[in-house]
This record gives structure tokens, C-alpha cells and sequence, in this order.
């Protein structure tokens, strides 16, 4: 997208489109289309996905991610004292360490770029 990020573009459609605009669903249509534009990039860090597969990671909001693979979703909080996960509609969440622990910062610092020079670049 040149010159444009993809955020202003969406803010510009969505205004666009709404005879009246309630900027609060704008706001959040908004968000919405970049947490799936952001999710599309996102998928790809881990390789092709196989044709009637799903998968999804991005960031939902600070400090929280989303895994989602086949009907499994892993939800990993980033909190002060280490990165924790909740797996399926468990309610307890684990401490993450060692390789998975370096695995989700790698994951999550290629995402962050990917998605500032996808989404985000002007």
C-alpha cells in the first residue's frame, strides 16, 4: 500500500461507508479488519497451512497473543514475572520456559516486524 498504512485506509473506508458514522463501531470495525489483517500475516510465520487446516496467531491486545491451530487455542499472557499460557477452555494458565519460551519471543518479535512493514509502514 503506498504511502497509506493499511490503518489509515481502513479508518478512511469505514468512514466512508456509514451514512452517520457512530465512531465507536467505526472504532471498532476498525480494529476488527486489522486484527485480521495482522492474524493473515501472522499465520504464515510457521510455515504453508494445509489446504482444510486453520491457523491464526496475533496479538489480541497488550500483552496477550492468540494461537489458534485446528480448534485448539492457546492463549499466552505476557505479565511481569514471565510469559504464561491457557490451553483450550482450561482455566488454569502454566508458566512457559525453556525452548517454548524462546520459541514464542521468536515468534512474536518476527510477527511484530512482519506486521510493521506489512500493516503499519507509511
Amino acid at each position: 500500500m503506498s504511502k497509506q498504512s493499511l490503518k489509515q485506509h481502513l479508518l478512511k473506508a469505514h468512514k466512508q461507508k456509514a451514512a452517520q458514522p457512530n465512531r465507536d463501531e467505526r472504532r471498532k470495525a476498525v480494529e476488527r479488519d486489522l486484527i485480521n489483517a495482522e492474524s493473515a500475516l501472522g499465520r504464515t510465520l510457521f510455515g504453508e497451512v494445509k489446504a482444510g487446516h486453520t491457523r491464526e496467531f496475533f496479538c489480541l491486545k497488550k500483552n496477550v497473543w492468540l494461537w489458534y491451530e485446528d480448534g485448539l487455542m492457546i492463549r499466552y499472557e505476557v505479565r511481569e514475572n514471565g510469559v504464561y499460557k491457557q490451553i483450550g477452555s482450561n482455566t488454569t494458565y502454566v508458566k512457559v520456559a525453556g525452548e517454548e519460551l524462546q520459541n514464542f519471543r521468536n515468534a512474536t518479535k518476527a510477527y511484530l516486524n512482519l506486521v510493521k512493514s506489512h500493516i503499519y509502514s507509511h
